[in-house]
């Protein structure tokens, strides 16, 4: 009798709170019906990292692609390398994969665009790498390089779209004048795309170099996914990025990286707590490590750093300043804070708001500054959305 009242419970539990269909997400990896007829016959180079995995059982897309025949004879390594342990700013070499012999043609470093001899054997690019919707993370620096080399070259690419964890559209945009490996593209720093919507983005744009000649692009959609829509990712994209929290305070935190202030590299919560070796930071306490995983040789090794510490924080949604502005005020220093102007210059896409830092203006007044341009690019990002 117990049993049968437990089941009919059951039953009226799922029957008043059905489960969502848009928590069931398929990735565009994972719908290989639309892209493996495209593949076939053909020699493939793939922009893929430790993230481009399908199935339940987290399988790696070269070695799934591999077991159905498709012919892979490269894989292009971005930043962190092809299986994501090469520290922030580390050289990525070329080399072969060592499970399988594919070689690995590196994309960080001194080269960041594949070349024509590079490309010489391939007939398509299949792109699939978890990107966390900012501006200065560089994976999008290289699909914008591996979509310029597709079209001088003409070659066919094929995008694998995946969900944006940090989906807003925030911060000022970025000026040509400051166009570097962090920062490509006139987009804010939180630029709302997903990595096939971003794609199409720059071909529709024409912000590739020859823009008579776009890339021959396919994005392959998800299914199951809509903006807003809360994604918590199975692998953590890069070293440093270990969990939910730290991808939701990246983009605000990341700026101190212009700073002798830590973001808690060389600790386990990177990007999550903020420090420096002086008290008057606050009474928060970490001492980066050398910690093989999250990063071997961090700013401030061995020494207690003080601050603040944002793990449970739960008020942050898009870009802030709050936490630069806090403390820079804390530091005293007025321009010396920014021991890496420049840098801070080029993460901001603009020297425009570290000079209204400078001058004491306030978040909001320096907010204000960039919603103009950030209306006029939503408008340019209304055409290029995939998803609700």
């Amino acid at each position: 009798m117990q049993t049968r009242v437990f089941f009919i419970l059951i039953f009226l539990f799922i029957m008043l709170f059905p489960m969502r269909v848009n928590s069931q997400i398929v990735t565009g990896a994972e719908q290989m019906d639309q892209y493996l007829p495209l593949l076939k016959g053909k020699r493939v180079g793939m922009v893929v990292n430790h993230t481009s995995v399908v199935g339940a059982k987290q399988t790696h897309l070269l070695d799934t692609l591999l077991k159905r025949n498709i012919q892979i004879v490269k894989v292009f390594a971005p930043e962190h390398g092809f299986r994501g342990n090469a520290d922030a700013g580390e050289t990525v070499k070329d080399g072969k994969d060592s499970r399988t012999g594919i070689p690995i043609v590196s994309l960080y470093g001194d080269n960041k665009k594949p070349s024509a001899t590079q490309l010489k054997d391939v007939d398509v690019i299949l792109f699939d790498i978890q990107d966390v919707g900012a501006r200065f993370y560089t994976y999008i620096s290289t699909m914008y390089y591996v979509m310029e080399a597709c079209a001088e070259n003409k070659k066919e690419m094929i995008v694998l779209d995946r969900p944006n964890p940090c989906d807003y559209v925030d911060g000022p945009i970025l000026k040509p004048a400051y166009r570097s490996f962090v920062g490509m593209l006139p987009i804010p720093v939180l630029h709302g795309c997903t990595i096939g919507e971003l794609a199409q983005m720059i071909n529709g744009e024409g912000w590739i170099a020859n823009k008579k000649n776009p890339c021959s692009l396919k994005v392959i959609p998800m299914i199951g996914w809509k903006h807003g829509e809360p994604y918590s990712l199975p692998i953590k994209p890069s070293p440093n990025l270990p969990n939910d929290q730290s991808i939701r305070l990246y983009a605000s935190l990341c700026p101190f990286e212009a700073t002798r202030i830590s973001v808690g590299r060389g600790t386990t919560f990177p990007f999550q707590v903020l420090g420096a070796p002086n008290k008057k930071y606050g009474s928060f306490t970490f001492t980066p490590r050398s910690l093989p995983g999250f990063d071997k040789n961090p700013m401030h090794k061995g020494i207690t750093c003080y601050g603040e510490d944002l793990r449970n924080v739960t008020d942050v949604n898009g870009f802030t300043l709050r936490y630069f502005l806090n403390f820079y005020r804390l530091s005293g220093e007025n321009a010396a804070f920014f021991s890496r102007a420049r840098w801070f210059d080029l993460l901001m896409g603009t020297d425009s708001v570290r000079k209204a830092i400078l001058k004491g203006e306030s978040e909001e007044a320096i907010r204000n500054s960039w919603q103009k341009e950030l209306q006029d690019y939503k408008e340019i990002r209304k055409k290029y959305l995939l998803y609700k």
